[in-house]
């Protein structure tokens, strides 16, 4: 499973059109006004219940997402369980949403934007934050280079005290419009990325009347373990579908303030389900966990504050980079072979469920 996992994002690039290219997919490369390229290949016919694996809406986050991708590819090049299954769907694979955070080993995009705040369902969704963000922007965002005697922990750990951990969580990463250079900034209209997925996401999903679509990210929860975070509410009617397929200890609402999920606001996922409202949309997250949130959070501060205040060449600026690299693909083997077998029974697991939710609708 270590092949799967690359160093740079030229290289998972070329790896993941190689693997598609021999499994015999269709591959477009579809340019962005930034220059760079979202590389997209589908195997199956386009009528048949489909599959959407997507990776690297944060940038860095696509060191993983891609060697699952290509793990995939791998399994449907040589015939894995459930290849009879991949035969009776059609599968899109979106490799490295955003490019420029996945080479430049950003969470964020050329615009400093979280491209998972950026899909407003509405205009006036663009403004503002929440008020402890507020509070808490000096701390999050210091106008000056990384530095290695500031007492991080002890003020987090201040933090923790003084608002709760769910409450500061909530208000750090459900998303904040009002500080262009702060962390987890969700814009001020739809990112180039964005526009991106807005306009092509009818291509993947073509006539299809079942969907599932995973996004898979990293950082959040315990080392090496996962979660299915889905938008839906319990009372939802496709709640239940989630837990069917992918077993109720793994499956998180946004809305349930356990360890791992979170509201956020201008998710991708909610978008395209709204977007697909006429059929089934079942959007899952599967997040991967690395290290406790107080380095995680560490890691994407101090590499926002090399990008704005640091010098490429700097030494800070190389351990900010290595460190929010390692925080969300942990160079450790056992992390990397676990994330590998569980997106396997991940992707097993949403092709039974589609395939199941085809059965039954034609049953109706």
């Amino acid at each position: 499973s270590m092949m799967y996992f690359s160093a740079t994002y030229k290289e998972a690039r070329a790896k993941f059109k190689q693997s598609a290219h021999d499994v015999g997919a269709t591959v477009q490369s579809i340019g962005l006004t930034s220059g760079y390229e979202v590389d997209v290949a589908s195997v199956g016919s386009t009528d048949k219940p489909t599959l959407i694996l997507s990776s690297a809406l944060h940038g860095v986050e696509g060191f993983a997402g891609s060697a699952v991708q290509l793990a995939v590819l791998d399994a449907l090049q040589s015939g894995f369980a459930s290849v009879e299954l991949a035969e009776q769907i059609c599968m899109v694979f979106v490799h490295g949403i955003n490019p420029f955070g996945f080479e430049n080993i950003r969470r964020f995009d050329e615009n400093n934007i979280d491209l998972n705040r950026n899909f407003p369902l509405h205009q006036q969704q663009y403004r503002g934050s929440p008020e402890a963000y507020q509070k808490l922007n000096s701390f999050l965002n210091p106008q000056s280079p990384p530095s290695t005697i500031e007492p991080y922990r002890l003020r987090a750990a201040f933090n923790i005290m003084r608002y709760g951990l769910p409450a500061l969580k909530e208000a750090i990463v459900c998303g904040q419009y009002q500080y262009p250079q702060g962390i987890f900034y969700g814009g001020s209209e739809p990112s180039i990325a964005t526009k991106f997925v807005m306009t092509h996401c009818k291509e993947w999903v073509s006539a299809a009347e079942k969907v599932s679509h995973i996004d898979i990210h990293t950082g959040l929860g315990e080392f090496a373990t996962y979660k299915i975070l889905i938008n839906e509410a319990p009372s939802a009617d496709n709640h239940n579908w989630y837990l069917q397929t992918f077993g109720e200890e793994f499956v998180s609402t946004m809305d349930n303030k356990d360890e791992t999920a979170y509201t956020v606001n201008g998710a991708m996922g909610t978008w395209l389900q709204q977007y697909f409202s006429d059929r089934s949309y079942y959007f899952a997250g599967a997040e991967f966990g690395t290290y406790d949130p107080v380095r995680v959070l560490g890691a994407i501060r101090s590499e926002n504050r090399a990008h704005y205040y640091a010098s490429a060449d700097s030494k800070a600026y190389r351990k900010a980079k290595a460190e929010l690299l390692e925080c969300f693909c942990p160079a450790s083997e056992q992390w990397r072979k676990q994330v590998i077998d569980s997106s396997m029974q991940i992707v097993t697991a949403a092709i039974e469920g589609l395939l199941r939710a085809d059965r039954e609708s034609k049953l109706k």
